[in-house]
């Protein structure tokens, strides 16, 4: 269990985040003061809170998912899958691209904690066809897993990461040489004209005691023709509005909505906030994820879609709502817009 905590930066990636512009007094900041909780809460009060959480944080009964298949996929315009969560695979301009796959059952350490719910464990790494990039918006358990990592090595080509996360990548055994980490604003030239710049995000890093020793990031992905705001985690600030001016308008931005509570408010969007946040980066289309597979908050499971879709009402964008393993062809005049939560 040891290897799956990964490894802190040291030698010359170290002496690079330490030059790094949100790097402070010995680990990354955000670009607002960011607490760990509200201004209202107390550890004491989150863990009273938890001890009270409601049978509805799971559903009762399995998700409704359909089988990917990601190898029929067109080469001719984007075309992606939601994995749950915050899981989910791109072919963008003939690339493969997965981003924070998590595929091994759980988003936790310990084998038996954070299981995802029944029906949504659908697709296996063995499974993936092979892959161009890996993208890794931080080091997060539910958003880096050891186990699928181990697993995708042998077929990815090339891994994409926050400054700091290569640490862990290399400890799990892959070549230096095939890992590129972004700090924010930094970019990256892939295959087929396509490029990757990190972005900004509200949010922490950690996976044992110290925290932000390595980057969160979002990321814009773009070509000639197309492009994507890949947002990771994030609580809500004016980086929105930054990135948007930067490199908007996008044709399709893939946001946080899930995980929240008034108690950690900085860290995580609220549902009403996210459709903000795509108003702000001047998304034409919105995909929510971080939802429908984990359990890590205290709201029900299908709250952040029900409120986000409420949200959404009479908002400059379509919102997009697929099935975990559907497969989406984001910017053709097909609606992604069933309640299948409800059915």
């Amino acid at each position: 269990m040891s290897r799956t905590f990964g490894k802190l930066p040291a030698g010359a990636r170290l002496t690079r985040i330490k030059a790094s512009p949100q790097y402070r007094d010995g680990k990354f900041s955000n670009q607002s003061f960011t607490p760990d909780l509200a201004e209202d809460a107390t550890m004491w009060k989150v863990l009273k809170a938890y001890r009270k959480k409601p049978a509805s944080v799971r559903p009762s009964a399995p998700i409704q998912a359909v089988a990917p298949k990601l190898n029929e996929l067109p080469n001719d315009e984007p075309a992606l899958v939601w994995l749950g969560h915050s899981s989910y695979f791109l072919r963008f301009e003939g690339l493969n691209i997965l981003v924070d796959p998590v595929l091994s059952g759980r988003a936790s350490p310990v084998p038996g904690m954070v299981k995802a719910f029944n029906g949504t464990d659908i697709l296996k790494a063995s499974a993936l066809p092979t892959l161009d990039y890996v993208l890794i918006t931080h080091d997060h358990y539910d958003h880096l897993d050891y186990e699928t990592i181990r697993q995708l090595k042998s077929k990815t080509a090339h891994w994409i990461c926050s400054l700091g996360v290569g640490a862990h990548l290399e400890y799990w055994g892959i070549a230096a040489d095939k890992i590129t980490e972004l700090d924010w604003w930094e970019s990256a030239e892939l295959r087929n004209g396509c490029s990757i710049t990190a972005t900004p995000a509200r949010h922490f890093s950690g996976r044992g005691i110290k925290r932000a020793q390595s980057l969160w990031s979002s990321f814009v992905l773009q070509s000639e023709q197309y492009r994507f705001y890949l947002g990771g985690d994030s609580g809500w600030d004016n980086h929105f509005a930054e990135i948007g001016q930067r490199f908007g308008p996008f044709d399709l931005a893939i946001l946080e909505c899930g995980q929240y509570h008034p108690y950690w408010k900085h860290i995580h969007m609220m549902p009403e906030e996210v459709a903000d946040a795509a108003v702000a980066l001047g998304a034409k289309r919105l995909l929510p994820v971080h939802w429908a597979k984990f359990n890590l908050s205290l709201h029900a499971w299908d709250e952040p879609i029900e409120r986000l879709t409420k949200a959404t009402a009479g908002r400059p964008f379509r919102l997009l709502t697929p099935m975990i393993g559907e497969t989406v062809l984001p910017l053709s005049d097909k609606d992604y817009d069933k309640a299948w939560w409800c059915l």
